[in-house]
């Protein structure tokens, strides 16, 4: 349909439009499937094959029929005009009122899948990619809308048309979703930093005026934390090792199978989309059911072009995020998540290689949990273990994380510190809560905390994504500066009001928070005072001895010791879980690995006073072919 024809269709009189309107509510519609038939483009094998899909997927007919090829988008546009009486509209060039956007909001028509273009004396032209529930719509209209006027448009123009009209709107939506009181955003303001800064003066003060005092204080409030943390990490493990098995019982059968959503952050990403294609096709949920969003920055035209250049699947699309205040992951996934089809909302990186069951495992579990269970946390690995020795240790370090002791923190009914990648949460929950923080660089594990707070659970589900290990120390330490910097910004925010954080959590939750945040940042900072009891064991005394008794000093260095072999331990058994033992022997030299962090830990110190919401980014498709996945362990 031309643009001409549209617009003569709609520019009519009051009378007429209120006419129009009327007629194209009516509830004697016939069914899309006849009105195919009756044009010559279905055939009735096909329409019973897709009815039959229609009643396990929670899917439109239309949807489903273009998804397998039984007719083109046009076709299906010609027969929603014959269904509903209504023409399609061209919304690249006649541009919707932004006062009436307004009027109904943005989120609104978002939600609901319309578009207030103009008004027409009594009457008010609604674009909508969702004609069939234009009924229930209508008791959402605003009554200075008059009698509403029908027209056709797809989603994606629909969406578009939004952008244009009232990008600057989402944007600052996209920013400020999370409410004050729960966002690093306060970091703005000069007061944190200041403290911060006070903090590492006072320190470095009484390192001079009273060196072996300021030395030995530090020096116990580090065996302190590494005490708290290493016996949450041995509890946990121990708790998720006892956990009987479940009983074997037969999967459950989703009766309607949902839409799910992906969202895949990318930036300044050159070649890696026929990569994540041919990665993502595994998966072997209903393709029609897959909403796979590549999210990309207005600004970045490395990964844009890489866009244009690629033959995306049907069932994956682009979401383009305007140019803003900041330019973070969370704040992107903020502007996409508006634009997502899904119940169920996931996070991918943009190198991952999720197992082929893995949405149906998700969608499984979701339907056998109740309601408060809103994220499901999946395990993460990597393809490229064996290029070096820093790919084999992040090896075995996620190995004991997500196969050891974070599946044993939510056994404990603790808060769950999200990854950023296969994560996935209802929709509801995921929206009451605001979403990301788009301030923190660390999302993540923030969002895990806020779930938490607002009496949500977590668990963790036995199902791997495969990752590219980070293999080159620079780009190491800026990964891992990130994730601390924005671990102490999560402890910022929720340890503003000690009180009302005791009251959400209780006295276990609150300490198990106290340890994994407090205890593992001050483990890095003072990494370095761990390291003074080598010396010890060196035969070459430590500083301390001369003011602590020699008991004392040796048991910190049995503390010590134990920690590093409760380290050792969980490092193999998560590589055992993994399946790769080629990474055991590799184990006991991350005691040279985890130093390595307390460089990335003055790093991000120096960065929360400098740059608190800098998005250090990690690169990725580094691994080259050679270094693609094991298909066997």
């Amino acid at each position: 349909m031309s643009t001409s024809s549209a617009r003569l269709h709609l520019v009519d009189t009051s009378t007429d439009a209120a006419r129009i309107g009327r007629r194209r509510v009516s509830t004697t519609r016939r069914p899309l499937g006849d009105v195919l038939l009756r044009m010559g483009v279905l055939t009735p094998a096909d329409l019973t094959r897709a009815l039959a899909l229609q009643n396990r997927e929670d899917l439109r007919l239309g949807d489903i029929l273009i998804a397998h090829g039984m007719i083109t988008p046009n076709q299906l546009t010609r027969a929603l005009a014959q269904q509903f009486d209504a023409q399609p509209i061209d919304l690249e060039t006649l541009t919707p009122d932004p006062r009436l956007i307004d009027e109904l909001g943005v989120e609104t028509c978002l939600k609901l899948g319309v578009l207030p273009v103009r008004r027409m004396g009594g009457a008010t032209v609604i674009a909508t990619c969702r004609p069939e529930a234009f009924d229930d719509v209508r008791p959402s209209l605003p009554s200075g809308f008059g009698e509403p006027i029908l027209a056709l448009c797809d989603e994606r123009a629909l969406h578009r048309a939004l952008v244009r009209a009232r990008n600057r709107r989402l944007v600052v939506k996209a920013e400020t979703r999370v409410a004050e009181h729960e966002s690093c955003r306060y970091w703005y303001d000069a007061r944190p930093r200041q403290v911060l800064v006070g903090v590492a003066l006072f320190i470095c003060v009484s390192a001079v005026l009273a060196p072996l005092t300021t030395l030995a204080a530090l020096t116990v409030w580090c065996l302190i934390t590494l005490t708290a943390c290493t016996g949450l990490k041995a509890f946990a493990a121990l708790t998720h090792a006892r956990r009987p098995p479940p009983p074997e019982a037969p999967q459950t059968q989703v009766a309607r199978l949902p839409v799910v959503s992906v969202m895949v952050p990318l930036f300044r990403e050159e070649d890696i989309a026929p990569r994540l294609i041919k990665r993502l096709e595994r998966l072997n949920y209903p393709k029609e059911l897959l909403d796979i969003c590549l999210v990309i920055e207005e600004d970045d035209d490395m990964t844009a072009q890489m866009i244009r250049t690629t033959r995306l699947p049907s069932w994956m699309r682009d979401i383009t995020v305007p140019v803003g205040g900041l330019k973070t992951k969370p704040r992107a996934l903020n502007f996409a998540l508006d634009f997502c089809r899904g119940s169920i909302i996931g996070i991918y990186d943009a190198e991952d290689m999720p197992d082929p069951d893995q949405i149906h495992r998700i969608v499984r579990r979701f339907h056998e949990r109740p309601a408060h269970v809103a994220c499901l946390q999946g395990v993460l690995d990597y393809y490229n273990t064996r290029r070096n020795w820093f790919t084999r240790c992040f090896t075995a370090e996620y190995a004991g994380w997500f196969r050891v002791v974070l599946p044993g923190i939510a056994d404990l009914g603790l808060a769950v510190p999200l990854g950023g990648t296969t994560c996935f949460f209802r929709r509801e929950p995921l929206e009451k809560l605001g979403a990301w923080d788009a301030h923190n660089v660390t999302e993540d594990a923030d969002l895990g905390v806020r779930l938490a707070r607002h009496g949500y659970e977590t668990e963790v589900i036995d199902t791997v994504t495969q990752e590219e290990a980070n293999g080159r120390l620079v780009p190491w330490v800026k990964q891992r500066s990130r994730w601390l910097k924005g671990f102490a910004m999560t402890y910022a925010v929720h340890m503003r009001d000690p009180g009302a954080l005791l009251r959400d959590f209780g006295w276990r939750r609150f300490m198990g928070f106290q340890i994994m945040f407090l205890g593992i940042l001050s483990q890095f900072m003072l990494a370095p005072l761990m390291w003074s009891f080598w010396l010890i064991l060196a035969g070459a005394g430590h500083p301390l001895q001369a003011l602590l008794p020699s008991g004392v000093i040796w048991g910190m260095s049995a503390m010590f010791i134990t920690a590093e072999l409760t380290n050792i331990a969980i490092g193999m058994a998560g590589a055992h879980k993994a399946g790769k033992p080629h990474v055991l022997p590799w184990v006991p030299s991350m005691h040279f690995y985890y130093p390595l962090a307390a460089f990335a830990m003055y790093k991000a110190a120096y960065e929360m006073v400098s740059k608190p919401f800098y998005w250090d980014k990690t690169q990725h498709g580094i691994a080259d072919e050679m270094d693609e996945p094991e298909t066997t362990l």
